[in-house]
C-alpha cells in the first residue's frame, strides 16, 4: 500500500533551520506532484509548498516564500522541505501529500497523506 513517511521535525530556536524529508513507497513517485501542508493547534491545515512531478515547477504559500525550499529526488522517492529563518508561527505538524495531478493548494485534492512530523520553533 501507499506510504508517505515524514521525518526531520524537532525543536529549533527562532532563526534556525530544519530539513524535512518525506519518503514515499507503494506508488509511482515520479507521476505525482508532492505538497507540504501544516496544521497548527486550533487551526486548519494549510498549504505550505508544492513541487510538480518533474521538479521543474514549484509553488509556495506567501508566508514561507523566500524562507522555505521544496525539492525532490525521484531516484530516492523522496521530497524535501528546507526551512530557514524559522519563526515561532511556523510551529505546526507538517504533512506531506501526494497529488496525481498538478500542484494544488487544496487539501481535499490530495490522493495520499503522511502522518506528519512536529516542528516547534521557540522564541
Amino acid at each position: 500500500q501507499v506510504q508517505l513517511v515524514e521525518s526531520g521535525g524537532g525543536l529549533v530556536q527562532a532563526g534556525g533551520s530544519l530539513r524535512l524529508s518525506c519518503a514515499a513507497s507503494g506508488l509511482t513517485f515520479s507521476s505525482y506532484s508532492m505538497e507540504w501542508f501544516r496544521q497548527a493547534p486550533g487551526k486548519e491545515r494549510e498549504f505550505v509548498a508544492g513541487i510538480r512531478w518533474s521538479g521543474g515547477s514549484t509553488s509556495y504559500a506567501d508566508s514561507v516564500k523566500g524562507r522555505f525550499t521544496v525539492s525532490r529526488d525521484n531516484a530516492k522517492n523522496t521530497v524535501y522541505l528546507q526551512m530557514n529563518s524559522l519563526k515561532p508561527e511556523d510551529t505546526a505538524v507538517y504533512y506531506c501529500a501526494a497529488n496525481l495531478w498538478s500542484i494544488s493548494t487544496m487539501a481535499n485534492a490530495m490522493n495520499y497523506w503522511g502522518k506528519g512530523t512536529l516542528v516547534t520553533v521557540s522564541s
